[in-house]
């Protein structure tokens, strides 16, 4: 076996291959420290693809038509993903997979959290920390959030639950068409049968052989009609579309497992559900400024439902590098909720410019000053109070090392300035 691509899914499946027993060889072009630490741990050598490998786990990372892969397929190798090493490992572990452009972080921690009150073992991991192979023996249900990547490389994965929360515009600089793109998504569904279960959003169509169940932001309920909860009972942070979808996922699960489910348990588990650090995160408040932390909406459905939801005016952070999100839709969700734009980092400015509100732009050494003197300008940009927004349409990597640490940087930032000004 052949491990290509390390870092945090790679690292997974060399853990996972090493505690099953099995050697591998492993190729990465920028290996970390930690990296080369642990392949010296496991004693494993370097890789070359001018060698026959019978399978390639390849990290999400890699791109599925990179010319390392292409030669390796044609020497008889089949490339797989860390989920499909898991489900083929452990086959009578239940999984519930969960995809769409926006809201399956959120909606993969609701669903676990939804089973385990219904007194299930069950762990989240995939795209979401951690690797899903770190949890796949401790977990009586596996809850997996799938990225666009992960699903191109997904052979024969049967899922017994699947989720699609939406299907917008993402990722074009690596899938080329929106086609394409969507084409990755719908492969959570290519394996199912009649016997699993689709969920999807209500009026979104998608070829299937599974049972569909539409989801409707309006209604929690369950698959018959009952409902759960009034979405607005629904703690702050958690998205009520993010909310019905996992409803009738968690419901078919247990429907599969032969356990009961009780509508009052669901509820409460609603109600008391955490949103996921970082996902549209209240960081600090100064005066009747509030400070949000949404890092990781890049797609323009994220950010969408980000200005949406912030209480006007909003100073939008926007800014990193730009990936070709869909930009008018951003237009129209910001007039007359957005005092002030915010650019920053690579593409701040033209990203700005192309949105046609007002801007001011701001700079610094390196990302942390950076950060600090966007806080500062969204804080000046609402004399009378509003929602300082991390929002920020571009990817984190031209100044950090990922979503995290610039939310992190923003945090910082933000909860410096409240200490500063009481």
């Amino acid at each position: 076996m052949l491990v290509y691509g390390l870092g945090r899914s790679g690292r997974g499946a060399a853990r996972f291959l090493a505690r099953e027993g099995m050697g591998a060889e492993w190729i990465d072009a920028r290996p970390a420290a930690e990296d080369l630490a642990l392949m010296a741990e496991l004693g494993w050598a370097p890789g070359d693809v001018s060698r026959p490998y019978r399978t390639v786990v390849a990290a999400p990372g890699v791109p599925i038509d990179h010319p390392d892969l292409a030669q390796l397929r044609a020497a008889g190798a089949e490339v797989i993903g860390e989920v499909v090493l898991a489900a083929r490992a452990r086959p009578a572990l239940p999984m519930v997979g969960i995809t769409g452009t926006a809201g399956k972080g959120s909606t993969t921690v609701l669903v676990a959290q939804l089973l385990r009150a219904a007194g299930l073992r069950a762990l989240e991991g995939g795209n979401i920390d951690p690797p899903l192979l770190d949890v796949v023996d401790e977990a009586e249900v596996a809850v997996v959030e799938l990225s666009s990547f992960q699903l191109e490389r997904v052979p024969g994965l049967r899922l017994p639950v699947a989720v699609i929360t939406n299907l917008g515009v993402d990722h074009l600089d690596r899938h080329g068409t929106v086609e394409a793109y969507h084409g990755a998504k719908r492969n959570i569904t290519a394996g199912q049968e009649a016997g699993d279960v689709l969920v999807l959003p209500a009026g979104l169509a998608v070829p299937t052989q599974a049972q569909v169940r539409a989801f409707d932001p309006e209604r929690l309920m369950l698959a018959g009609g009952q409902t759960v909860l009034d979405p607005a009972e629904l703690p702050p942070g958690v998205h009520p579309a993010n909310a019905a979808a996992a409803l009738l996922a968690a419901e078919a699960l247990l429907t599969r497992m032969g356990r009961a489910v009780h509508a009052p348990v669901l509820a409460a588990a609603l109600r008391a559900a955490q949103p996921v650090a970082g996902r549209f995160e209240t960081v600090a408040q100064v005066g009747n400024v509030t400070f949000i932390e949404d890092s990781i909406a890049t797609r323009t459905l994220a950010v969408q439902a980000a200005l949406d939801r912030a209480r006007p005016p909003v100073a939008w952070l926007v800014g990193g590098r730009d990936k070709g999100a869909e930009l008018a839709p951003l237009r129209a969700a910001a007039q007359g909720r957005v005092a002030q734009v915010i650019a920053f980092g690579e593409d701040g400015e033209t990203m700005a410019r192309a949105l046609g509100l007002p801007y001011r732009v701001v700079g610094g050494e390196d990302g942390e000053a950076t950060m600090r003197a966007a806080v500062q300008a969204g804080l000046e940009a609402l004399p009378g109070g509003g929602t300082v927004l991390l929002a920020p349409v571009g990817t984190s990597f031209d100044q950090f090392r990922d979503y995290k640490a610039r939310g992190e940087s923003f945090r910082r930032a933000a909860q410096a300035l409240a200490e500063a000004c009481p």
